[in-house]
Parts: structure tokens; C-alpha cells; sequence
């Protein structure tokens, strides 16, 4: 039974992690940099401890220091979150070492899997089909070339230690390899520390489809089924939805034992996601996360398991106590991701102090947050804000519940992907469930800029809505019975908030 936890995170999924710990009654330890010491990670723990400056090079990428503040507070174990330190094969070595208990996958399995040759490799062993390509990398853009000539075009040339669209190029020509290969190496340097890439044939228009694993330390893999990931720009996800309404059952039930194949050939502990594409009834191995996912909250809302909770029993040594028969989707879910970015500008990042933070509530609805009002977004980290989930009986409800959701969310001080989503939610192709991963492609004009009309009249209303508060505030009533004058609709919170759309 692990008693102590560092949480070697920070923001929504550090929250996640030290509710989830104290349930299970362990003592939760947050670590933070200098712009992190009043965030809400820090003030949710038990205890916490600095560990740098804002840059994330001095801090929250310091193995040595992460282990150190875990041997001082008596920490005897440490669950990486994702992002960050989640995926190093050599963290999870460094924690071992130390005689500290890593929640997740063993050293070893991180390596196979995180490394993306290695990883296509060994699926094509376990007999789990992969996306025609290379499986192991390229050193020269000659040789990119030839081997993307051999392929076909287009192909993708991808960074073979990291994920996440980093060191990701898309090459529709043989005159663009050269220049697209050296870019990939240089963002998967600058990413990963690893400038190694290989190329596999490019889907012109799959979905992006994941299945949850769950392993234990006893030779125990089950899949929790299927999550529609398709909505994404430049290979990040913006939409995350369970299961996809696009998969037959038949579908899914090849998709969720190829998983479990794929889990078993690396001998998987604890929480993972293995990632297909999905085109024309087939399905491809894409590649392994071997941590948890930012979206792993539609999972639970649709299995009724805490995945969280299940990652720190199987790291204290308990094994499954279901099989996979046990395993049940009941309705469906759909995760927002809000982000601190401005989709009228290309998702350019915003930052700035939270002057305001509502968030809906009601049943079926969840919010996974990392901020607070008074907090500050700085330009030195990821800029997810935090998640709105929904849950409901089907995937109509399930929208029509976000669209309410998004519309009770409050959130002001930087501009966020609040709207965006809200006009996803409308579309016509999303509500349809007909999209693939070019979907913003094919509908720009859910992120283009305002025209100089519909700007106009979003003034217009703004203006009135305050010139109504400036009346309301001035404005007096007669108060039955004590004879005196009172400012009318007053409370003590402030005037009620009302959201309009011109």
C-alpha cells in the first residue's frame, strides 16, 4: 500500500492526481515553479515544495530534483501525470533507483513504445497492423527521399522519440522532402532531445481512434474501450468523444483485442492508450502512449471507472479484480479541452491574469481544472485552462448538454477556445458524427475572424448590456413597507452575468 505521493506535475491533471490520492487516504505532495506557488495543484496537496523557476528546463523537467523533494518529504512513490517527465524511460529508471515506487509502466516498456520504429516493429510482430512505412529512421534527406519515393505520396515523416505533432511533417512532393526533413529534425531535437525521424504513408482523411488499456503486475490486460479523437489541429486534440460514432461493434471489438495484443507484447502495467487510424473499415497502429491521457475522463464517464484510482492500486501491487467481460459502455461522452489560445488569430496563445471563472454545473457535466480567478497564465507552459466533460444517455444529448455547458462556462482575463467550441457543437458534420482529422480544414470558417458586421453588432450588444447595468445600478425602487429607496437586482456577489450572441 503506497501511503505517500508525489504528484510530479502541475496544473488540471495535478489536481486530478492529489484528489484521486487523497480518496485512497495517501498523503499528496505537489511540487511547484516560482509562478506555481499559489496554484490550485499546490494549495490542493498535503504539502508542497519548490523546485525552480518558471522555465520548465529548471523545474518540472529536473529529474534530480523531483526525486530529491520525494526523498525529503518521505514521498514513496511518484505518478508523472503526462506531459513533462511522463514518457522518459530514463524517469522512471532514475525513480526505481531510488528505491521509489514509478506509477506507470516499467522502464523498459516506455523505451520499446517510445521510441516509434521500435514500437511499429513490435506490432508488426504481435501481428497488430501498422500504417505502411519505415521502421526505423531515416539519416539523410537522400535517404528520406528514396524511401518516400517508394512509399508514395504524400507521407508523413515523423519524429521517432516523441509525440504529440511535434517533428511531424506532411510531404506532398519528392522536391519538398529535404526541407521538410530537416525541419522535423529540428523540432524533435528541440522537443525530445532526439532528432531521429522515419516516414510512414500519409491517410489522406482517417479518424483518429484510441482504445484505453489497463495491465496489472500480473500478466492482467483489459481494454475499456474506444475514443473518437478526430477533432485536432496541427495533430493536438481539441475534441475528444466515447466511443466513436463511426465504429460498428464488430469494429470495436477487433480494435479493443488488437489493443490488448499490442499491451501484452510489451508486458504493460498500468494505464496506456494505444492509438489507430481509422480509414474506409480499416484500422492502423499509430503509436502507444504509455502514460495517461488528457482525455481519459470520457472513459470513466462511460465504464464508471476511476483509471486514476486503478493506476495507483496497480502500482501498490493489487490486481484487476474484473475481466473483460466485466467491461460496460453505458451512453456516451464528450470532452472540451479550453485552452488559453485565440482561434480568431490561429490559436495563437494568450496570457494574462483569470479575472473571472465560472463553471457549469448540473448532471452529467464535469469540470477538470488547473486555474482559478486571481491566477496567472504564463507563456512558459501548456496552455490547456482545463476540461469540460459531458455525459448523457446518447451522443445528441451528450452534445446538447455540452452546448449548455459551454454556455454556463464563464471564464475572462484571456481569451480562451470557450467559443470555438460552442460553434463545433452547432456544426452540422460533428453533430452528424461525419469528420475525419482534416475536419477544421474543411470548416475554416469555425475559427476565422469575425466579419466587420458581425463585429459591429457584438459591439452593439455589448454596449447595451452596459448602458442596462449603468440604468439598473442608478435606478431606485420603493421598498414595500420601510419607507426607503434600495438599489434595485442588487446582490451581494455582483450583478448576475448574462451572455449574449449577436
Amino acid at each position: 500500500m503506497i501511503r505517500s505521493l508525489l504528484v510530479a506535475n502541475r496544473g488540471e491533471i495535478a489536481v486530478r492526481i492529489v484528489r484521486a490520492a487523497r480518496e485512497r487516504g495517501m498523503r499528496s505532495i505537489a511540487v511547484f515553479s516560482e509562478p506555481d506557488r499559489l496554484a490550485p495543484h499546490v494549495l490542493e496537496a498535503d504539502e508542497a515544495y519548490p523546485i525552480g523557476p518558471a522555465a520548465s528546463a529548471e523545474s518540472y523537467l529536473r529529474a534530480d530534483k523531483l526525486i530529491e523533494v520525494a526523498k525529503a518529504s518521505g514521498a514513496e512513490a511518484i505518478h508523472p501525470g503526462y506531459g513533462f517527465l511522463a514518457e522518459q524511460a530514463s524517469f522512471a529508471q532514475a525513480v526505481e533507483d531510488a528505491g521509489l515506487i514509478f506509477v506507470g509502466p516499467t522502464p523498459e516498456t516506455i523505451a520499446a513504445m517510445g521510441d516509434k520504429t521500435e514500437a511499429r516493429r513490435r506490432m508488426a510482430e504481435a501481428g497488430v497492423p501498422i500504417v505502411p512505412g519505415l521502421t526505423e529512421a531515416v539519416t539523410s534527406p537522400e535517404e528520406a527521399t528514396a524511401a518516400a519515393v517508394q512509399l508514395g505520396f504524400p507521407v508523413l515523416l515523423k519524429a521517432s522519440a516523441g509525440g504529440g505533432g511535434k517533428g511531424m511533417r506532411v510531404v506532398e512532393a519528392e522536391a519538398d522532402v529535404k526541407r521538410a526533413f530537416e525541419a522535423a529534425q529540428r523540432e524533435a531535437l528541440a522537443a525530445f532531445g532526439d532528432d531521429s525521424v522515419y516516414l510512414e504513408r500519409y491517410l489522406e482523411q482517417p479518424r483518429h481512434i484510441e482504445i484505453q488499456v489497463l495491465g496489472d503486475a500480473h500478466g492482467n490486460v483489459v481494454h475499456l474501450g474506444d475514443r473518437e479523437c478526430s477533432i485536432q489541429r496541427r495533430h493536438q486534440k481539441l475534441i475528444e468523444e466515447a466511443p466513436s460514432p463511426v465504429l460498428s461493434a464488430e469494429a470495436r471489438a477487433a480494435m479493443g483485442e488488437a489493443a490488448v495484443q499490442a499491451a501484452k507484447a510489451v508486458d504493460y502495467r498500468g494505464a496506456g492508450t494505444i492509438e489507430f487510424l481509422y480509414h474506409d473499415g480499416e484500422f492502423f497502429f499509430l503509436e502507444m502512449n504509455t502514460r495517461l491521457q488528457v482525455e481519459h475522463p470520457v472513459t470513466e464517464l462511460v465504464t464508471g471507472l476511476d483509471i486514476v484510482d486503478w493506476q495507483l492500486r496497480v502500482a501498490s501491487g493489487e490486481p484487476l479484480n474484473f475481466g473483460q467481460e466485466d467491461v460496460e459502455l453505458n451512453g456516451h461522452a464528450i470532452e472540451c479541452r479550453i485552452v488559453s489560445e485565440d482561434p480568431s488569430t490561429g490559436f495563437l496563445p494568450s496570457t494574462g491574469v483569470i479575472t473571472r471563472l465560472e463553471t457549469p454545473t448540473g448532471p452529467g457535466v464535469r469540470w477538470d481544472g488547473g486555474v482559478a480567478e486571481g491566477f496567472e497564465v504564463s507563456p512558459h507552459y501548456d496552455p490547456l485552462l482545463g476540461k469540460l466533460i459531458v455525459h448523457a444517455p446518447t451522443r445528441a444529448a451528450a452534445i446538447s448538454r455540452m452546448s449548455r455547458a459551454l454556455d454556463a462556462l464563464v471564464l475572462t482575463g484571456v481569451e480562451s477556445s470557450v467559443l470555438f467550441h460552442r460553434r463545433v457543437m452547432d456544426e452540422p458534420d460533428f453533430r452528424a458524427g461525419s469528420f475525419s482529422i482534416r475536419y477544421l480544414e474543411q470548416h475554416p470558417e469555425l475559427v476565422e475572424v469575425a466579419d466587420s458586421a458581425s463585429a459591429l453588432r457584438a459591439a452593439a450588444v455589448a454596449a447595451a448590456l452596459l448602458e442596462e447595468g449603468h440604468r439598473r445600478l442608478h435606478r431606485t425602487s420603493r421598498i414595500s413597507g420601510n419607507g426607503s429607496n434600495a438599489i434595485s437586482a442588487w446582490r451581494a456577489s455582483g450583478w448576475p452575468w448574462r451572455r449574449e450572441r449577436p
